[in-house]
């Protein structure tokens, strides 16, 4: 495979896209969170019903697609970074960071989010993206894992 990327575009979710996308945050929430038995047990039905209830419905959604390929998405509620996930295979190839930069045009005053400590690469990625770490504490149940909040806040001059 390719270890650049070509051709990164951003676009807007539709309802046709469930499928692909709900397929590619199963698979890369098993391959990220191998420390969390709870995300481990749960189905591909599962992360779809999740989906179609709490996420779709409150949050703005982008794609990054090479071509017709589904390469990521972000899952934005106003200032709150929900969801920001890119299949394995693709990262460290700019669709996460296209991805963080459409959520900064979206949310100019800034944005908030958390992620679990353990994901090294996650925290990584958003502090190599001027992200700082305001808190740690436990994630809710049923993961009740260490997790951290960033803020991004863009630069006054």
């Amino acid at each position: 495979m390719d270890a650049t990327l070509r051709c990164v575009e951003l676009r807007p979710y539709e309802a046709s896209d469930e499928q692909p996308l709900v397929a590619l945050w199963h698979a890369t929430k098993i391959h990220a969170y191998p420390y969390l038995p709870t995300e481990q047990a749960y189905t591909a039905l599962d992360s779809a019903r999740f989906f179609r209830e709490h996420i779709a419905p409150r949050c703005e959604i982008w794609l990054a697609v090479e071509g017709d390929q589904l390469l990521g998405f972000l899952a934005l509620a106003a200032s709150y970074i929900d969801r920001l996930y890119v299949h394995p295979d693709h990262q460290r190839r700019g669709a996460g960071e296209a991805l963080l930069e459409k959520a900064k045009e979206l949310s100019p005053g800034g944005l908030e989010l958390h992620t679990h400590q353990q994901n090294i690469s996650a925290c990584s990625f958003y502090e190599k993206h001027d992200f700082r770490a305001v808190r740690y504490g436990t994630s809710p149940p049923p993961e009740s894992a260490p997790d951290v909040e960033y803020h991004w806040r863009p630069e006054v001059s």
